[in-house]
Protein backbone atom coordinates (compact mmCIF):
# COMPACT_ATOMS: atom_id res chain seq x y z
CA UNK A 1 0.00 0.00 0.00
CA UNK A 2 1.64 3.14 -0.95
CA UNK A 3 1.27 6.12 1.54
CA UNK A 4 1.08 9.60 0.32
CA UNK A 5 1.33 13.30 2.68
CA UNK A 6 0.14 16.45 1.68
CA UNK A 7 0.34 20.21 3.17
CA UNK A 8 -2.35 22.63 3.07
CA UNK A 9 -4.27 25.53 4.75
CA UNK A 10 -7.64 24.17 5.35
CA UNK A 11 -8.41 20.33 5.30
CA UNK A 12 -12.16 20.08 4.51
CA UNK A 13 -14.18 16.83 5.25
CA UNK A 14 -16.73 16.43 3.62
CA UNK A 15 -17.49 17.07 -0.07
CA UNK A 16 -20.97 18.22 -0.46
CA UNK A 17 -22.17 21.54 -1.27
CA UNK A 18 -21.00 22.89 2.16
CA UNK A 19 -17.27 21.34 1.45
CA UNK A 20 -16.64 22.27 -1.56
CA UNK A 21 -18.50 25.93 -1.39
CA UNK A 22 -15.83 26.54 1.61
CA UNK A 23 -12.83 25.15 -1.06
CA UNK A 24 -13.95 27.65 -3.57
CA UNK A 25 -14.46 30.84 -1.32
CA UNK A 26 -10.76 29.97 0.52
CA UNK A 27 -9.09 29.82 -2.88
CA UNK A 28 -10.66 33.22 -4.35
CA UNK A 29 -9.01 34.48 -0.93
CA UNK A 30 -4.95 32.60 -2.24
CA UNK A 31 -6.25 30.00 0.81
CA UNK A 32 -5.62 26.15 -0.25
CA UNK A 33 -7.59 23.25 0.55
CA UNK A 34 -7.70 19.82 0.15
CA UNK A 35 -11.55 17.98 0.70
CA UNK A 36 -11.90 14.53 1.39
CA UNK A 37 -15.55 12.76 0.35
CA UNK A 38 -16.36 9.33 1.53
CA UNK A 39 -18.83 8.97 -1.12
CA UNK A 40 -18.48 9.04 -5.22
CA UNK A 41 -19.32 12.41 -6.85
CA UNK A 42 -22.15 10.21 -8.41
CA UNK A 43 -23.39 8.90 -5.51
CA UNK A 44 -23.90 12.48 -4.32
CA UNK A 45 -25.35 13.64 -7.86
CA UNK A 46 -27.84 11.37 -7.76
CA UNK A 47 -29.14 12.10 -4.00
CA UNK A 48 -32.08 13.94 -4.70
CA UNK A 49 -32.76 16.86 -1.63
CA UNK A 50 -33.99 20.14 -1.05
CA UNK A 51 -34.27 22.63 -4.01
CA UNK A 52 -35.09 26.50 -3.23
CA UNK A 53 -32.34 28.34 -2.68
CA UNK A 54 -32.94 31.77 -0.65
CA UNK A 55 -31.41 35.21 -2.37
CA UNK A 56 -28.60 35.16 -0.40
CA UNK A 57 -27.54 31.62 -1.89
CA UNK A 58 -28.19 32.34 -5.41
CA UNK A 59 -26.20 35.60 -4.82
CA UNK A 60 -23.44 33.66 -3.61
CA UNK A 61 -23.19 31.31 -6.56
CA UNK A 62 -22.90 33.89 -9.09
CA UNK A 63 -20.52 36.23 -7.46
CA UNK A 64 -18.33 33.35 -6.67
CA UNK A 65 -17.19 32.77 -10.53
CA UNK A 66 -17.95 29.18 -10.77
CA UNK A 67 -20.19 29.59 -13.50
CA UNK A 68 -23.11 28.31 -12.02
CA UNK A 69 -25.98 27.55 -14.10
CA UNK A 70 -28.57 28.95 -11.50
CA UNK A 71 -29.65 31.88 -13.93
CA UNK A 72 -30.32 29.78 -16.38
CA UNK A 73 -31.26 26.43 -15.40
CA UNK A 74 -33.20 27.37 -12.12
CA UNK A 75 -36.54 28.71 -12.06
CA UNK A 76 -37.68 32.31 -10.26
CA UNK A 77 -40.42 31.89 -7.65
CA UNK A 78 -41.72 35.43 -6.81
CA UNK A 79 -43.99 34.14 -4.53
CA UNK A 80 -45.49 30.87 -2.73
CA UNK A 81 -48.94 29.70 -2.18
CA UNK A 82 -49.85 28.27 1.24
CA UNK A 83 -53.32 26.62 1.49
CA UNK A 84 -55.51 25.35 4.26
CA UNK A 85 -58.31 22.85 3.66
CA UNK A 86 -58.57 24.02 -0.36
CA UNK A 87 -58.32 27.95 0.93
CA UNK A 88 -55.74 29.47 -0.68
CA UNK A 89 -53.22 32.41 -0.26
CA UNK A 90 -50.31 33.62 -2.45
CA UNK A 91 -47.34 35.16 -0.22
CA UNK A 92 -45.57 37.61 -3.11
CA UNK A 93 -42.45 37.68 -2.00
CA UNK A 94 -41.32 40.47 -4.35
CA UNK A 95 -44.28 43.21 -3.53
CA UNK A 96 -43.51 42.18 0.21
CA UNK A 97 -39.97 41.82 0.76
CA UNK A 98 -38.70 42.82 -2.53
CA UNK A 99 -36.62 39.19 -3.27
CA UNK A 100 -37.18 35.97 -4.78
CA UNK A 101 -36.28 32.37 -4.30
CA UNK A 102 -35.04 30.10 -6.93
CA UNK A 103 -35.99 26.49 -7.49
CA UNK A 104 -32.66 24.54 -8.43
CA UNK A 105 -32.19 21.37 -6.94
CA UNK A 106 -29.38 20.75 -4.84
CA UNK A 107 -27.70 17.78 -7.18
CA UNK A 108 -27.50 20.83 -9.62
CA UNK A 109 -25.80 23.43 -7.08
CA UNK A 110 -23.35 20.27 -5.75
CA UNK A 111 -22.43 19.56 -9.83
CA UNK A 112 -21.77 23.24 -10.84
CA UNK A 113 -19.21 23.33 -7.45
CA UNK A 114 -17.23 19.93 -7.59
CA UNK A 115 -17.48 20.75 -11.61
CA UNK A 116 -15.29 24.26 -10.52
CA UNK A 117 -13.35 23.14 -7.73
CA UNK A 118 -11.82 20.23 -10.40
CA UNK A 119 -11.75 22.66 -13.53
CA UNK A 120 -9.52 24.62 -10.98
CA UNK A 121 -7.60 21.98 -10.15
CA UNK A 122 -8.48 21.63 -6.50
CA UNK A 123 -7.50 18.64 -4.37
CA UNK A 124 -10.28 16.63 -3.72
CA UNK A 125 -11.08 12.67 -2.79
CA UNK A 126 -13.45 10.80 -3.52
CA UNK A 127 -14.92 7.37 -2.11
CA UNK A 128 -12.51 7.78 0.62
CA UNK A 129 -12.41 5.31 3.26
CA UNK A 130 -11.10 4.86 6.91
CA UNK A 131 -11.39 8.49 7.35
CA UNK A 132 -9.96 9.61 10.11
CA UNK A 133 -9.66 13.09 11.96
CA UNK A 134 -6.66 13.73 14.33
CA UNK A 135 -5.04 16.81 16.54
CA UNK A 136 -7.51 19.00 16.55
CA UNK A 137 -7.03 19.74 19.80
CA UNK A 138 -3.52 20.53 18.63
CA UNK A 139 -1.42 23.12 16.33
CA UNK A 140 -0.91 20.24 14.27
CA UNK A 141 -4.24 18.40 12.86
CA UNK A 142 -4.27 16.24 9.99
CA UNK A 143 -6.84 13.78 8.05
CA UNK A 144 -6.30 10.07 7.29
CA UNK A 145 -7.78 7.90 4.85
CA UNK A 146 -7.45 5.44 2.10
CA UNK A 147 -8.53 6.82 -1.30
CA UNK A 148 -10.42 5.41 -3.97
CA UNK A 149 -7.24 3.20 -5.82
CA UNK A 150 -6.99 1.73 -1.42
CA UNK A 151 -3.66 3.95 -1.32
CA UNK A 152 -3.08 5.87 2.09
CA UNK A 153 -3.33 9.21 2.58
CA UNK A 154 -2.59 12.02 4.94
CA UNK A 155 -3.60 15.62 4.67
CA UNK A 156 -1.91 18.28 7.12
CA UNK A 157 -3.34 21.23 7.45
CA UNK A 158 -3.54 24.17 9.83
CA UNK A 159 -7.57 23.76 10.35
CA UNK A 160 -9.99 21.42 9.54
CA UNK A 161 -13.42 22.17 8.28
CA UNK A 162 -16.10 19.37 9.15
CA UNK A 163 -18.57 19.37 6.47
CA UNK A 164 -19.35 16.04 6.49
CA UNK A 165 -23.55 15.58 7.08
CA UNK A 166 -26.08 15.11 10.06
CA UNK A 167 -23.94 12.20 10.94
CA UNK A 168 -20.76 14.01 11.08
CA UNK A 169 -18.04 12.31 12.86
CA UNK A 170 -16.34 15.34 13.03
CA UNK A 171 -18.93 16.65 15.41
CA UNK A 172 -17.77 14.08 17.68
CA UNK A 173 -14.72 15.21 18.12
CA UNK A 174 -15.76 17.93 19.95
CA UNK A 175 -15.78 16.39 23.69
CA UNK A 176 -19.51 15.95 25.44
CA UNK A 177 -17.97 18.37 28.29
CA UNK A 178 -17.51 21.40 25.88
CA UNK A 179 -20.84 20.92 23.28
CA UNK A 180 -24.50 21.17 24.01
CA UNK A 181 -26.57 19.38 21.87
CA UNK A 182 -30.13 20.69 21.25
CA UNK A 183 -32.66 18.17 19.76
CA UNK A 184 -36.33 17.76 18.92
CA UNK A 185 -38.21 15.53 17.05
CA UNK A 186 -41.02 15.12 15.45
CA UNK A 187 -43.81 12.62 15.15
CA UNK A 188 -44.34 12.49 11.40
CA UNK A 189 -42.07 12.30 8.27
CA UNK A 190 -42.57 13.14 4.64
CA UNK A 191 -43.77 10.52 2.25
CA UNK A 192 -41.51 12.11 -1.11
CA UNK A 193 -41.98 11.26 -4.90
CA UNK A 194 -40.52 12.01 -8.20
CA UNK A 195 -43.22 11.61 -11.06
CA UNK A 196 -43.04 12.27 -14.87
CA UNK A 197 -45.28 14.87 -15.63
CA UNK A 198 -45.35 18.81 -15.80
CA UNK A 199 -45.84 21.23 -13.11
CA UNK A 200 -49.16 21.25 -11.67
CA UNK A 201 -48.50 25.00 -10.84
CA UNK A 202 -46.03 27.65 -11.31
CA UNK A 203 -45.00 28.25 -7.45
CA UNK A 204 -44.42 26.05 -5.05
CA UNK A 205 -47.72 24.68 -2.60
CA UNK A 206 -47.73 24.05 0.87
CA UNK A 207 -50.99 22.74 2.06
CA UNK A 208 -52.53 21.48 5.05
CA UNK A 209 -55.92 20.01 5.82
CA UNK A 210 -57.87 17.53 8.13
CA UNK A 211 -55.84 14.72 7.00
CA UNK A 212 -52.41 15.96 6.72
CA UNK A 213 -49.72 18.27 4.47
CA UNK A 214 -48.45 18.55 0.94
CA UNK A 215 -45.96 20.16 -1.17
CA UNK A 216 -46.61 20.44 -4.62
CA UNK A 217 -43.11 20.64 -5.86
CA UNK A 218 -41.10 20.82 -9.19
CA UNK A 219 -37.82 19.64 -10.51
CA UNK A 220 -37.92 20.86 -14.39
CA UNK A 221 -40.60 20.80 -16.62
CA UNK A 222 -41.06 17.32 -17.18
CA UNK A 223 -40.75 15.84 -13.52
CA UNK A 224 -42.28 17.23 -10.17
CA UNK A 225 -41.36 16.33 -6.77
CA UNK A 226 -44.15 15.89 -4.35
CA UNK A 227 -44.65 15.13 -0.55
CA UNK A 228 -47.45 14.52 2.11
CA UNK A 229 -47.38 14.04 5.69
CA UNK A 230 -47.07 9.97 6.84
CA UNK A 231 -45.70 8.11 9.61
CA UNK A 232 -42.06 7.50 9.88
CA UNK A 233 -42.61 3.57 10.01
CA UNK A 234 -44.77 3.89 6.59
CA UNK A 235 -43.29 1.39 4.27
CA UNK A 236 -43.61 3.74 0.36
CA UNK A 237 -43.83 0.70 -1.71
CA UNK A 238 -47.64 0.01 0.17
CA UNK A 239 -48.64 2.83 -1.55
CA UNK A 240 -50.00 2.30 -5.38
CA UNK A 241 -49.79 5.22 -7.26
CA UNK A 242 -53.24 5.86 -7.59
CA UNK A 243 -53.62 6.27 -3.85
CA UNK A 244 -50.76 8.53 -3.77
CA UNK A 245 -51.98 11.15 -6.43
CA UNK A 246 -55.60 10.82 -4.55
CA UNK A 247 -54.37 11.22 -1.51
CA UNK A 248 -52.50 14.70 -2.19
CA UNK A 249 -55.58 15.39 -4.18
CA UNK A 250 -57.51 15.38 -0.81
CA UNK A 251 -55.31 17.26 0.65
CA UNK A 252 -55.39 19.96 -1.67
CA UNK A 253 -58.85 20.16 -1.73
CA UNK A 254 -61.19 17.62 -3.91
CA UNK A 255 -63.58 21.14 -5.36
CA UNK A 256 -60.76 23.54 -6.08
CA UNK A 257 -59.03 24.95 -9.25
CA UNK A 258 -55.98 22.77 -8.73
CA UNK A 259 -55.90 19.40 -9.92
CA UNK A 260 -52.67 17.43 -9.71
CA UNK A 261 -50.50 16.89 -12.89
CA UNK A 262 -49.88 13.28 -12.85
CA UNK A 263 -47.53 10.90 -14.41
CA UNK A 264 -45.10 7.75 -13.65
CA UNK A 265 -43.60 7.63 -10.33
CA UNK A 266 -40.00 7.19 -10.99
CA UNK A 267 -39.07 7.34 -7.19
CA UNK A 268 -40.53 7.13 -3.83
CA UNK A 269 -39.10 7.45 -0.26
CA UNK A 270 -39.98 8.39 3.61
CA UNK A 271 -38.41 11.14 5.10
CA UNK A 272 -38.31 11.18 8.97
CA UNK A 273 -36.79 14.78 9.96
CA UNK A 274 -35.72 16.87 13.32
CA UNK A 275 -34.68 19.66 14.70
CA UNK A 276 -30.73 19.45 15.83
CA UNK A 277 -27.99 22.39 17.01
CA UNK A 278 -24.40 21.58 18.04
CA UNK A 279 -23.31 24.35 20.76
CA UNK A 280 -20.18 25.75 19.97
CA UNK A 281 -19.29 25.07 16.07
CA UNK A 282 -15.80 25.24 16.73
CA UNK A 283 -13.33 23.27 19.12
CA UNK A 284 -9.43 23.80 19.20
CA UNK A 285 -8.73 23.68 15.35
CA UNK A 286 -12.08 21.93 14.16
CA UNK A 287 -15.01 24.10 12.95
CA UNK A 288 -18.29 22.70 11.50
CA UNK A 289 -20.07 23.86 8.80
CA UNK A 290 -23.13 22.72 7.56
CA UNK A 291 -25.44 19.54 8.50
CA UNK A 292 -22.78 18.49 10.74
CA UNK A 293 -23.37 21.13 13.05
CA UNK A 294 -27.46 21.38 12.54
CA UNK A 295 -30.00 20.13 10.53
CA UNK A 296 -33.46 21.60 10.29
CA UNK A 297 -37.37 19.97 8.87
CA UNK A 298 -37.40 21.14 5.65
CA UNK A 299 -40.64 22.63 5.66
CA UNK A 300 -38.76 26.40 5.67
CA UNK A 301 -36.26 25.16 3.10
CA UNK A 302 -33.51 26.12 5.15
CA UNK A 303 -30.92 23.31 5.06
CA UNK A 304 -28.87 24.01 2.10
CA UNK A 305 -29.20 28.05 2.57
CA UNK A 306 -28.20 27.52 6.44
CA UNK A 307 -24.87 25.58 5.04
CA UNK A 308 -24.20 28.36 2.60
CA UNK A 309 -24.56 31.08 5.07
CA UNK A 310 -22.14 29.31 7.56
CA UNK A 311 -19.46 29.72 4.63
CA UNK A 312 -20.66 33.26 4.18
CA UNK A 313 -19.40 33.84 7.57
CA UNK A 314 -17.01 31.16 8.15
CA UNK A 315 -14.27 31.78 5.51
CA UNK A 316 -13.32 35.72 6.63
CA UNK A 317 -12.78 34.30 9.79
CA UNK A 318 -10.50 31.56 8.67
CA UNK A 319 -8.22 34.36 6.34
CA UNK A 320 -7.89 36.09 9.88
CA UNK A 321 -7.61 32.97 11.63
CA UNK A 322 -4.68 32.08 9.28
CA UNK A 323 -3.30 35.38 9.34
CA UNK A 324 -2.86 35.95 12.91
CA UNK A 325 -0.90 32.50 13.20
CA UNK A 326 1.28 33.91 10.63
CA UNK A 327 1.82 37.27 12.31
CA UNK A 328 -0.33 39.25 9.87
CA UNK A 329 -2.23 40.38 12.62
CA UNK A 330 -1.49 40.82 16.25
CA UNK A 331 -1.24 37.80 18.29
CA UNK A 332 -1.54 37.20 22.16
CA UNK A 333 -1.43 33.56 22.72
CA UNK A 334 -4.00 30.92 21.99
CA UNK A 335 -7.07 32.76 22.78
CA UNK A 336 -6.44 35.52 20.70
CA UNK A 337 -5.26 33.01 17.90
CA UNK A 338 -8.34 31.59 18.07
CA UNK A 339 -11.01 34.52 18.74
CA UNK A 340 -12.55 34.63 14.97
CA UNK A 341 -13.12 30.68 15.39
CA UNK A 342 -15.14 31.26 18.31
CA UNK A 343 -16.77 34.58 16.51
CA UNK A 344 -17.40 32.22 13.33
CA UNK A 345 -19.45 30.06 15.76
CA UNK A 346 -21.22 32.75 17.38
CA UNK A 347 -22.36 34.49 14.02
CA UNK A 348 -23.62 31.61 12.24
CA UNK A 349 -25.46 29.94 15.67
CA UNK A 350 -27.33 33.81 15.58
CA UNK A 351 -28.75 32.69 12.10
CA UNK A 352 -29.24 28.90 12.54
CA UNK A 353 -31.74 29.71 15.79
CA UNK A 354 -33.38 31.95 13.78
CA UNK A 355 -33.82 29.71 10.97
CA UNK A 356 -34.79 26.45 13.53
CA UNK A 357 -37.62 28.44 14.63
CA UNK A 358 -39.13 29.54 11.55
CA UNK A 359 -38.70 25.85 10.26
CA UNK A 360 -40.02 24.90 13.56
CA UNK A 361 -43.03 27.19 13.56
CA UNK A 362 -43.89 26.32 9.71
CA UNK A 363 -43.88 22.77 10.68
CA UNK A 364 -46.35 22.85 13.76
CA UNK A 365 -48.13 25.16 11.57
CA UNK A 366 -48.62 23.49 8.36
CA UNK A 367 -48.89 19.87 9.44
CA UNK A 368 -51.45 17.49 12.19
CA UNK A 369 -50.14 16.41 15.34
CA UNK A 370 -50.96 12.72 15.90
CA UNK A 371 -54.20 12.57 17.93
CA UNK A 372 -55.17 16.13 17.76
CA UNK A 373 -58.51 17.54 18.01
CA UNK A 374 -61.14 19.57 16.41
CA UNK A 375 -60.16 22.62 18.50
CA UNK A 376 -56.06 22.15 17.64
CA UNK A 377 -56.94 21.74 13.74
CA UNK A 378 -59.21 25.03 14.29
CA UNK A 379 -56.64 26.70 16.31
CA UNK A 380 -54.85 26.29 13.67
CA UNK A 381 -56.88 27.45 11.31
CA UNK A 382 -57.06 30.84 13.35
CA UNK A 383 -53.29 30.94 13.15
CA UNK A 384 -53.25 30.97 9.23
CA UNK A 385 -55.48 33.12 8.95
CA UNK A 386 -53.62 35.81 11.02
CA UNK A 387 -50.54 35.29 8.77
CA UNK A 388 -52.32 35.19 5.21
CA UNK A 389 -54.81 37.87 6.25
CA UNK A 390 -52.46 40.72 7.40
CA UNK A 391 -49.95 41.98 4.92
CA UNK A 392 -47.89 42.49 8.09
CA UNK A 393 -48.41 38.31 8.57
CA UNK A 394 -47.70 37.85 4.86
CA UNK A 395 -44.27 39.86 4.89
CA UNK A 396 -43.32 38.01 8.42
CA UNK A 397 -43.65 34.89 6.48
CA UNK A 398 -41.65 36.33 3.45
CA UNK A 399 -38.61 37.66 4.87
CA UNK A 400 -38.24 34.54 6.85
CA UNK A 401 -38.83 32.40 3.84
CA UNK A 402 -36.73 34.32 1.24
CA UNK A 403 -33.85 34.57 4.11
CA UNK A 404 -32.94 37.80 5.88
CA UNK A 405 -30.70 39.19 3.26
CA UNK A 406 -30.11 41.97 5.77
CA UNK A 407 -28.20 39.94 7.83
CA UNK A 408 -25.44 39.52 5.36
CA UNK A 409 -22.19 41.46 5.68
Amino acid sequence: MAQESIRVDVGIVGGGPAGLMAALLLKRRGINAAVVERRSEDQIYRTHRAGILEAGTVEMLVQSEIDSRVLTHGHEHRGTVLSFNGQRQRIDFQDLVGRSVWLYPQNEVFLDLATAWQREGGAIFWSADHVEVHGVDSTHPSITFHDSAEDQRTIEAELIIGADGSRSSCRRLIPESVRTDYFTSYPYAWFGILCEAPPTAAELIYANSDVGFALISQRNERVQRMYFQCDPDTDPEEWTDEEIFDHIQRVLGENGDVRLKRGPIIERTVLPFRSYVCDPLTFGRLVLAGDAGHTVPPTGAKGLNLAFSDVRALVPEIAEFLGRLRGAAPGGGATALEEPLLRYSRTALDRVWKAQNFSYWATNLLHREPGDDAFAQRRRRGEFDAITGSRYGRAFFADCYTGWTGDWK
